[in-house]
């Protein structure tokens, strides 16, 4: 039976905009004066560091693979990049060198995987849960494990930039911040990427099955090389960003933050199975996370909770996508009968 607007209703996207409107409803019921400035720049502000590791998962998820070392590429590369910079006592005011340095270490780091994938063929979980433990153990035996709050000069005018500041009429400030522009300059670029080159679209058909793959041409262990280079890259990036935000790099700040990004990758409808995705849904499942993540006190609920809620989340994600390809089959077989008719 063919409903109008079914097609729309059942997209991932459509459900999860529906999602943050109705709970942000509630959460303005609970606590008046929610729906504000201060608000939505805090929630960008939350969802920067996620973003940028969710877009890594993303392409990882899309490829029909699960990646769970990028929070430890992520700190093992920003941590690093401070500790080589404070040795040096280089504390310039420029912040290209640090980033390129992060973003380096994340490739080389994003090499580990893709050797044991690619040329070792380690399941993709296997091999990142491995590289994740042998990271962490290289930083905290190797690099160091203290806590650093003397960033850099640049690094540290960059965790106070802003893009725009507001007063409202009770005199509040708020400040949206000026990574506002490369991310989304990032979340633009990796979806052009993934939608219209050869790349992006190599990808979508290696998630679809590597065996098809090959066949169509597609030289599948270049391709996993290039996909882990590229997600060690932007973990490394994350990393930093995560440092400069907190203002101090501390090496056991993003452990156990994988379920975080994974899920919102999930809930934004990339298939656990591989060979869907999308930029604009990994956007919204970070923002519901975050808006979640942050407001759970407001809704009357300790936030003791928020681990059971982003797992639930999970799993719900994961259903919704069970249900969406049953709804898209059972059409299918619809429209052949009616064919046969």
């Amino acid at each position: 039976m063919n409903i109008p607007g079914k097609k729309l209703l059942l997209r991932n996207e459509m459900m999860l905009v529906a999602a943050i409107l109705i709970l942000s409803i509630v959460i303005n019921i609970k606590s008046p004066g929610f729906y504000s400035f201060s608000t939505l720049f805090d929630l960008c502000r939350a969802s920067y560091v996620q973003l940028i590791f969710g877009l890594g998962v993303l392409i990882v998820i899309i490829s029909g693979g699960i990646d769970v070392s990028f929070p430890m590429v992520g700190i093992f590369s920003a941590y690093t990049t401070i500790t080589i910079m404070d040795k040096l006592h280089f504390s310039q005011n420029g912040i290209i060198i640090p980033i390129l340095m992060a973003i380096v270490i994340g490739v080389i780091l994003g090499g580990f995987n893709a050797f044991a994938i690619a040329v070792l063929g380690i399941p993709t979980l296997i091999a990142t849960l491995g590289t994740a433990g042998i990271i962490r153990g290289l930083m905290l035996a190797g690099v160091g494990s203290r806590l650093i709050q003397d960033l850099p000069n640049g690094l540290d005018h960059l965790a106070t930039s802003t893009l725009i500041q507001i007063r409202n009429s009770g005199g509040t400030l708020s400040r949206l911040h000026l990574l506002i522009i490369p991310i989304s300059i990032l979340v633009l670029a990796l979806g052009w990427i993934l939608r219209r080159t050869i790349f992006g679209r190599s990808i979508y058909a290696l998630g679809g099955g590597i065996e098809s793959a090959r066949r169509l041409g597609i030289p599948t262990k270049k391709l996993q090389v290039r996909i882990y280079l590229l997600v060690g890259g932007l973990a490394g990036l994350g990393g930093l960003m995560s440092v400069v935000l907190a203002r101090q790099a501390d090496p056991y700040s993003l452990a156990g933050s994988e379920l975080d990004t994974i899920a919102a990758v999930v809930l934004g409808g990339a298939s656990i199975a591989g060979g869907y995705g999308s930029v604009f849904g990994t956007v919204l499942g970070v923002f519901l996370i975050a808006l979640i993540r942050d407001n759970l006190i407001l809704l009357g609920i300790s936030g003791s909770w928020e681990r059971a809620a982003v797992g639930a989340l999970l799993i719900i994600g994961i259903v919704t996508q069970a249900f969406i390809r049953k709804m898209k089959k059972r059409e299918t077989q619809e429209s052949h009968a009616e064919v046969q008719k």
